[in-house]
């Protein structure tokens, strides 16, 4: 591709009143509207100190400018240039919200989950955004380190990654047929245990997913999924009180060992991985393993009755590292194999249990959609501003998602980014007649039909032409 014209011959200026760069926010600002953002945030949230009136506009405008690509409170003029105050109204200045985001106290952030949590469950019952969710549903828990800069951040401090950081802990819902969607978020101290605060997470976003269409009580089979981070009695008793089944991946303690050495050599299955799977001690992709399952009781030296029993689900892998054969050809349980073992009580066959525990993985695509968006920054030195601005972004993300099943069934799966460059980030002209606004869109946009099912499914078609 080449410049069409000598230099000279080009100019440019910034002269146009009548253009947006993101028109795809009109049908996503009407489905926000639709689920009621405005009123669940008047409602709920009590927040009305200085910086704080007005909560009701405030927190539909971030959303707004999440969903549009800005990744810090300054990044909110967006919402401020050409034509967009002609198609929306309550846009404040970037200073004006960062003022009400330094309101907020830890209460206030726990009202603003619980409009994140009724947001999402009537995006469901809007949209296709669960679809199965009442016969089978997945939540997955996982924490990131969001690195952070300078000395005046509250709550930065060095966690397990070894950047110092702050700490968010996410909880995912997703079926088979449906990308995840963010069901609680909790903001914590870098330095932070992975598993502080987990089992009420756990128990918030379980809430959240009955709500959704996700009821164990209503008979859907819902499966917490967890890494060995959170493989502890609290999470797993949460999922059991909710009616939840889990699967949480068991740190190698002695119990463990002695239940793996326990397997006859008859009971393995080998199992080949059509498309191979990443091996995260050795860094590398496998396609063949061995598969073996055995009853385990958790916990026990815990209360009889805080004991947990399930069943170990263990994948082995050769080792072909000739030096660890070699150290361990005198014997040892791991002589030629590494072992690793799920902890569950999922109904289902071994083999489908094991590979739909490996779909936890999905929750890392989140992870990097947000850092690839609102989360690309911490934007406060107040910590409970950016707990604030994580619950945010969980609305805005799953806005996006919601927008992205109404356009199309790839954009239903797609990722963030994808949906906001092919729907959200589209440019258009305003031409305004007999009172009515059309937006003028560029001719050949490869996305037009999805972006116009976004539009009609949310706006009355317009009349025919006679």
């Amino acid at each position: 591709m080449q410049v069409s014209h000598a230099p000279a011959a080009v100019s440019a200026c910034f002269d146009d009143a009548n253009l947006v760069s993101c028109a795809g926010l009109v049908p996503v600002v009407e489905l926000a509207q639709r689920c009621g953002l405005a009123d669940l945030v008047a409602d709920t949230l009590t927040l009305r100190q200085a910086g704080g009136v007005n909560a009701w506009v405030k927190v539909p405008a971030l959303v707004a400018g999440m969903v549009a690509g800005a990744d810090s409170i300054a990044d909110m003029d967006l919402l401020r240039h050409g034509a967009m105050a002609r198609l929306f109204t309550g846009v404040r200045a970037p200073s004006t919200l960062g003022t009400f985001l330094r309101a907020f106290s830890f209460g206030h952030v726990r009202q603003l989950d619980a409009v994140a949590a009724t947001m999402l469950s009537r995006l469901a019952e809007r949209t296709p955004l669960l679809p199965a969710a009442g016969v089978i549903a997945f939540l997955d828990i996982d924490d990131t380190i969001k690195a952070t800069y300078g000395y005046t951040k509250q709550g930065a401090g060095y966690g397990y990654t070894g950047v110092k950081g702050i700490n968010a802990l996410l909880a995912t819902l997703s079926t088979p047929a449906a990308a995840p969607v963010i069901a609680a978020t909790r903001l914590r101290k870098g330095s932070a245990n992975s598993a502080r605060g987990a089992a009420r997470l756990v128990a918030d976003a379980l809430v959240t997913a009955a709500r959704a269409g996700a009821d164990p009580s209503a008979g859907s089979l819902v499966i917490v999924r967890a890494d060995s981070a959170y493989y502890g009695h609290d999470v797993i008793a949460a999922a059991r009180r909710h009616g939840a089944r889990f699967s949480i991946t068991a740190r190698q303690d002695p119990a463990v060992r002695r239940a793996i050495v326990s397997i006859p050599d008859d009971a393995w299955t080998p199992i080949h991985y059509p498309n191979a799977i990443w091996d995260d001690d050795h860094q590398r992709l496998i396609s063949d393993a061995e598969v073996a399952e055995i009853a385990f009781t958790a916990f026990t030296s815990r209360a009889k009755r805080q004991h947990v029993h399930g069943r170990l689900i263990v994948r082995r892998v050769r080792d072909a590292n000739p030096a660890h054969v070699h150290v361990n050809s005198q014997g040892e349980l791991f002589a030629a194999w590494r072992h690793h073992a799920v902890f569950t009580d999922s109904p289902m066959p071994m083999l489908e249990a094991e590979s739909a525990h490996r779909a936890h993985a999905i929750i890392e695509q989140v992870i990097a959609d947000l850092k690839n968006g609102p989360l690309a920054h911490l934007p406060s030195s107040s910590f409970n501003a950016n707990g604030a601005w994580l619950v945010l972004a969980a609305i805005a993300f799953n806005l996006t998602r919601a927008a992205g099943c109404l356009a199309s069934t790839f954009h239903a799966r797609a990722a963030a980014a994808t949906i906001r460059r092919q729907l959200i980030s589209v440019p258009a002209r305003i031409a305004r007649s007999a009172r009515r606004i059309t937006l003028h869109l560029p001719t050949q946009w490869p996305w037009a039909h999805d972006w116009q099912q976004l539009f009609d499914t949310l706006h009355e078609p317009p009349a025919t032409a006679r």
